[in-house]
């Protein structure tokens, strides 16, 4: 069987839109190269992708990783170290409850689904990361849990940026609202594209300047796992600082305005002459990014109609996932939103209050406001959402009293609750089960490989698609299988 990207070693030079020629012409009056010969083949159709059919997905990460039993799998019956201080409350589903804490949420159980079966093998921050970014549990070769490696696994995101088509000149996967970055200042590895490159490297969009050691949803919800004084808060989340590809430094684009000029000047020579060159896809989408006003009004959130702020809420998670639905209706294929740096959602202390006060108030409202919204605007069918952290709690709840007054949790990379919604997914409906203190799974069990594959699927990629490397050599995508059972 030929292998999905096959199809553009004969493909002929796809007619470029009047946009499309100004991109091209900007990338030449910025002395960038042009010899890139992927991006005329994939603005045609994407690597793999299935034409005709825009599929997009918002992956929604929860760093830190979220506690199955105080969320998304309760477990009343349990004994009291294990099932915690929450209540599970009714949804619209019958016979399906959620924590108490997520009443907007429960009241919309019809558009979503649950996996309550999702298991990997470590309970390591780093390393749970890298899989459940990159969706591979199998540890790449020289991995460093205190440094991403160009031997890392490519992330989700960088996958989808190589092998999805481009559309309206926009970048196909963005990552916001920022890299996510251990308190100490060591930038978590599995975000990037580790093997295919830097230059396959996602579109970060920073819009969250990282300035402390805070945590959470700021600045309404901002908060310190250790509660500790003086602790330094951010400030804004600003229409973003846009971090450009691998060669076009920021300096090069300081005079945006003389630039507009520029190419408004040779737009005819340009139109004349760019149907013949080849544009480096990259390049393209930074041009498309610093120059198209739709771009800029979707990531300047902040300026939202105030009916709008407040349905998502006035904070870092409101904002991330406003951002991410005006990205995808744009013509971004994914977009990762990153819910809390910092390993914002590792509560080993305080972790009752911190999560019905702190955490799972923006989280619910801004998740169901993009749930509406999507509903609403007739997007809904066509975007899958996906929510997972890195792991998630162990069974029974722990106290460190040595910096926490009240309890909390540790790690357990052998289960986790992941929730999806819209993509074709059934709402209301649970697949997989754990054992009776949510420990192990018990049906159904699935690995980070299926929810990868089920990502790439409602991405329109067919299994046999694959990225290729300077030498041509094809590496296939698939690891596993979709997760049955949610369509």
């Amino acid at each position: 069987m030929a292998l999905a990207g096959d199809r553009f070693a004969a493909a002929q030079h796809p007619r470029m839109s009047r946009r499309f020629a100004v991109q091209a012409g900007a990338v030449g009056l910025l002395g960038l190269g042009t010899n890139h010969l992927t991006s005329l083949r994939e603005a045609r159709a994407g690597v793999g992708g299935t034409p005709g059919k825009a599929r997009s997905v918002i992956y929604i990460f929860l760093s830190g990783g979220l506690g199955q039993h105080d969320s998304f799998d309760m477990k009343p019956q349990a004994a009291a170290e294990i099932r915690g201080e929450f209540q599970p409350i009714d949804t619209n589903t019958p016979g399906l409850q959620i924590c108490e804490h997520l009443p907007l949420l429960a009241q919309r159980s019809h558009l979503w689904a649950l996996c309550r079966s999702l298991s990997h093998p470590t309970n390591d921050h780093s390393l749970g990361h890298h899989i459940m970014l990159t969706g591979r549990t199998m540890t790449p070769p020289g991995f460093n849990p205190s440094l991403p490696q160009a031997s890392d696994w490519p992330s989700l995101a960088a996958i989808a940026g190589a092998v999805t088509p481009v559309r309206n000149n926009l970048p196909p996967a963005v990552v916001l609202p920022e890299k996510l970055v251990h308190y100490s200042r060591r930038v978590i590895p599995g975000q990037f594209a580790g093997v295919m490159g830097a230059r396959r490297d996602p579109w970060f969009i920073e819009s969250s300047p990282y300035s402390g050691l805070a945590y959470g949803a700021y600045p309404e919800f901002e908060f310190d796992h250790q509660e500790r004084p003086n602790m330094p808060r951010r400030s804004s989340f600003e229409a973003p600082n846009l971090t450009l590809p691998e060669g076009l430094g920021a300096g090069r684009l300081s005079n945006r305005l003389e630039l507009l000029s520029a190419i408004d000047r040779q737009r005819a020579d340009l139109e004349g002459g760019a149907a013949s060159q080849s544009l480096d896809r990259s390049r393209q989408a930074a041009i498309s990014l610093l120059t198209d006003r739709k771009i800029r009004q979707a990531i300047d959130v902040t300026e939202a109609s105030p009916e709008q702020l407040d349905r998502y809420g006035r904070n870092s998670f409101g904002w991330s996932l406003l951002m991410a639905r005006r990205l995808v209706e744009a013509g971004v294929n994914l977009v990762q939103v990153n819910l809390g740096n910092n390993e914002t959602w590792d509560t080993h202390g305080e972790m009752y209050p911190h999560l019905k006060d702190k955490l799972f108030p923006p989280t619910d409202r801004a998740l169901s406001a993009l749930l509406d919204d999507l509903q609403d605007s007739g997007l809904l069918d066509s975007t899958l959402l996906v929510m997972a952290g890195e792991f998630g709690r162990t069974p029974k709840i722990s106290h460190l009293p040595q910096f926490y007054k009240f309890p909390g949790r540790d790690h357990w990379g052998a289960v986790q609750t992941v929730w999806f919604a819209g993509g074709g997914v059934r709402g209301g409906t649970v697949v997989g089960a754990t054992d009776k203190q949510g420990a192990y799974p018990s049906a159904a069990p699935q690995r980070p490989e299926n929810m990868a594959a089920t990502i790439y699927d409602s991405l329109g990629l067919p299994d046999t698609t694959a990225w290729f490397d300077e030498t041509g050599r094809p590496h296939h995508i698939y690891y596993g299988t979709p997760i049955g059972g949610l369509t």
